[in-house]
């Protein structure tokens, strides 16, 4: 019986891993990617704040204006757009992908004032008279409530046929305010035209049912809750709840332009970044097949495939694909490969080290033993990159769609298909000869790694004292040499020319570049204008640039000279931060619940040191911190909690196998029996980024050298800082990854039925 349901297990891999590749397969050949506006450019809108009489339209209001239009951008699913303010009153909206751009202009120019009124007899005072739904004469009394009042609406399928409406909930003392509109509206008789409550937006009556008979006069309607019917079109009560949920406009816009951009990278970037992503992945995949044989065989196979689905379920959910996104897309599949190498070195401890036994026992075990590491560290990642969605904005909130895919994608992978390889292919002649298969030997970091004592972490306090002076000295860069925030972030300078006829926009980039604005980002705006946008400048700065045009285009009139904001505003900024910090609280909550809070804990001090590290190094270097920096940052901390949680997990397990044994050796032989993954996941991943630091583009080389910096950083905090502060907090409150026993915890059945 136990074998038969071993096999059946894997004949349930292997539907799942059928339909998946399946549809996989059904998407990459009929769907097209949405490119981002570095890639193929998109649409330009630029919208002008104007004054009513309540508000004037100064840089304030327009910065207030910004995050309302951005917040109606994210929710048109419009991932990865630009927004910035040009001068004190206008806004530029840079749109990559959008099929219908009519449309987008439509529900981001609206002012979207959401109202509710009571109707009045005609002639009454203090009113006024609008059209209806239906186009006949209405007396609206003043406003009873806002759309400030209104927590959320949703569109969904009216159930009396009558097309689609809005569902709106009230927030506060708005849902009080709506039972006493209602109430006093009940206390007419039904068909009287007082009865009626109208629903207006921006001056113009969307809806204004009749109070139903049902409702007391002076009780109103409870529940604080409403929905706004009309026959509305699916897109229609889309567009409605997406404008009442984002918010009215602090003051009026007008739409003053609107143009196609071309991408703002060169075809010569995209293709240097894409030779460097595949050469990276093929050093991956050679050194996969040196190190494991007919396992890595299969590991680049995985790989494959996990490239294949993560880029089908980007295409499925309809993300927007930009160069970063891209370059973190093949950081994922570099760093995919740490769940198989987990059960690889597994198996060969398994194997070698402990039992011994049968091939396909030992691949059974290795799954078994890597199974709590690969989820632990898969979930904690899950887990910010879930609140980095549903709270954050813009590139942020982008990162965590991304992030996301890429997890549950490697689970599958490694779980399901990778197992489901390994336990057809480990069996007949590999099984009768072992060593084809490139885990029967324990490889040479192992065999080293046999060598060393496990007491080197006996003094904690030593490797903080020296963690801490390279935190110090890392800080004072920011300090010292102060950080180098880019245009994102400080805002910029816009310039824009128009030529005599159509120039190389690859050849502007280049001797803009020469001219010494290397990051400049240098767009094709309309058949013969060409839009520079670079970090504050002078003067003096502003001829070089418009000279190199010039140079290339044979004549440059300039046409446009502004200022522009930060595209990454203060409220996106603040979302960010709140964001992250809820996901290092939750990951914190996970570790402590998983392991226990003295090593969450010390999670969380080497996450701090590795992110500490890189911001000073890049001070120092004086590299931009901009959008591409902040994604890296992002990859960097979900690197750095799943280098600490591997390790962890294997404390767990050590100490409860030697719960008499000092924590100091039990948490070094942890860091030692974990080194061989430690080192060739790492390997693995250098390939990847190495290439992309010395081939990619000059943004996706900071990008790289970011990553970089945080696999070392990462790799050596977990080690330094994450293990002699969990001994430290040991020593003062014991206790720290003893796991709570139970009747037989080795008790498990591996693929064949038998009893691990």
């Amino acid at each position: 019986m136990p074998r038969e349901t071993a096999r059946r297990g894997m004949t349930g891999r292997a539907v799942v891993s059928l339909v998946v590749l399946a549809a996989t397969v059904y998407l990459l050949l009929t769907t097209a990617p949405r490119l981002g506006l570095d890639l193929r450019g998109g649409t330009q809108i630029v919208l002008e704040t104007k004054n009513s009489p309540t508000v004037t339209a100064d840089a304030e209001t327009t910065d207030r204006t910004l995050e309302v239009l951005r917040r109606r951008v994210d929710a048109l699913g419009v991932a990865e757009p630009m927004l910035a303010r040009s001068g004190d009153n206008r806004i530029i909206v840079e749109l990559p992908g959008v099929r219908d751009p009519r449309e987008a202009v439509e529900v981001i120019g609206r002012t979207a004032q959401l109202s509710f009124h009571p109707v009045l007899a005609p002639g009454a005072a203090d009113s006024r008279v609008l059209n209806d739904e239906s186009g006949q004469p209405i007396t609206l009394g003043p406003a009873a409530l806002t759309g400030e009042g209104v927590d959320e609406a949703l569109s969904s399928v009216d159930s009396q046929g009558g097309g689609w409406l809005v569902s709106v909930g009230f927030k506060g003392d708005s849902g009080r305010a709506w039972e006493r509109l209602t109430g006093q509206a009940a206390c007419s008789p039904p068909g009287d035209p007082t009865r009626r409550v109208a629903i207006a937006l921006d001056d113009k009556v969307i809806s204004s049912p009749q109070v139903s008979p049902q409702v007391a006069c002076g009780v109103g309607i409870v529940g604080g809750s409403t929905q706004i019917t009309g026959r509305f079109s699916p897109a229609e009560a889309k567009d409605l709840a997406l404008l009442i949920n984002a918010g009215a406009l602090p003051t009026p816009v007008e739409i003053i332009e609107q143009r196609t951009v071309g991408p703002t990278l060169g075809a010569a970037a995209i293709d240097a970044s894409a030779r460097a992503a595949v050469i990276g992945l093929a050093l991956t995949a050679l050194f996969l097949l040196a190190v494991y044989r007919l396992a890595g065989l299969i590991a680049v196979g995985a790989l494959v495939a996990y490239a294949a689905v993560s880029y089908a379920a980007l295409l499925a959910v309809g993300a927007t694909l930009t160069l970063p996104g891209l370059a973190g897309f093949v950081l994922a599949i570099g760093m995919a490969v740490d769940a198989t190498v987990l059960v690889f070195e597994r198996a060969r401890e398994e194997h070698s080290v402990k039992r011994g036994g049968s091939l396909p026992r030992s691949v059974s075990r290795g799954f078994s033993g890597a199974l709590s590491a690969i989820v632990d560290s898969n979930v904690t990642t899950l887990l910010a990159a879930g609140l980095l969605f549903w709270l954050a904005s813009g590139p942020v909130r982008g990162f965590g769609v991304t992030l996301s895919i890429g997890v549950v994608v490697a689970l599958f992978i490694s779980l399901v298909l990778t197992r489901l390889l390994l336990h057809l292919t480990m069996r007949g002649v590999v099984a009768r000869k072992p060593r084809l298969s490139g885990l029967t030997h324990e490889g040479r970091v192992r065999q080293w790694v046999n060598r060393r004592d496990p007491e080197f972490l006996g003094k904690p306090k030593r490797w903080l004292l020296v963690a801490g002076a390279v935190v110090i000295a890392a800080i004072a860069g920011l300090f010292v040499a102060g950080p180098n925030l880019g245009v994102e972030f400080t805002g910029g300078r816009v310039v824009e020319y128009s030529t005599s006829a159509p120039a190389d926009v690859e050849r502007v980039r280049d001797a803009v570049s020469d001219a010494g604005f290397p990051r400049a980002v240098v767009q094709m705006s309309g058949e013969k204008d060409i839009s520079v946008r670079t970090e504050p400048i002078d003067e003096d700065a502003t001829e070089r640039i418009r000279t190199a045009v010039a140079g290339v285009a044979g004549d440059a009139t300039e046409i446009r000279d502004e200022k522009i904001g930060p595209s990454l505003g203060a409220e996106l900024r603040t979302k960010a931060v709140i964001a992250l910090g809820l996901a290092v609280l939750a990951q914190l909550i996970y570790l402590a619940v998983r392991f226990d809070w003295r090593l969450g804990l010390a999670t969380v001090a080497a996450l701090a040191q590795d992110v500490l590290i890189i911001l000073g190094i890049f001070a120092w270097l004086g590299k931009s911190m901009d959008g591409v920096f902040l994604a890296a940052l992002l990859t960097v901390i979900g690197y750095s909690v799943n280098d600490s949680v591997v390790v962890f997990d294997r404390v767990r397990e050590v100490r409860g196998q030697r719960r008499k044994e000092p924590f100091p050796r039990v948490v070094g032989t942890a860091v030692l029996q974990t080194l061989p993954r430690t080192i060739n996941t790492g390997i693995g991943v250098l390939f990847v980024l190495g290439a992309l630091l010395v081939l990619g583009d000059g943004s996706l080389a900071d990008f790289a050298l970011a990553l970089l910096l945080g696999l070392v950083a990462g790799t050596v905090s977990t080690v330094a800082t994450a293990g002699p502060v969990a001994i430290l907090l040991d020593k003062r409150w014991p206790g720290a990854g003893r796991p709570a026993r139970k009747a037989n915890p080795a008790r498990r059945r591996d693929d064949n039925g038998a009893v691990v």
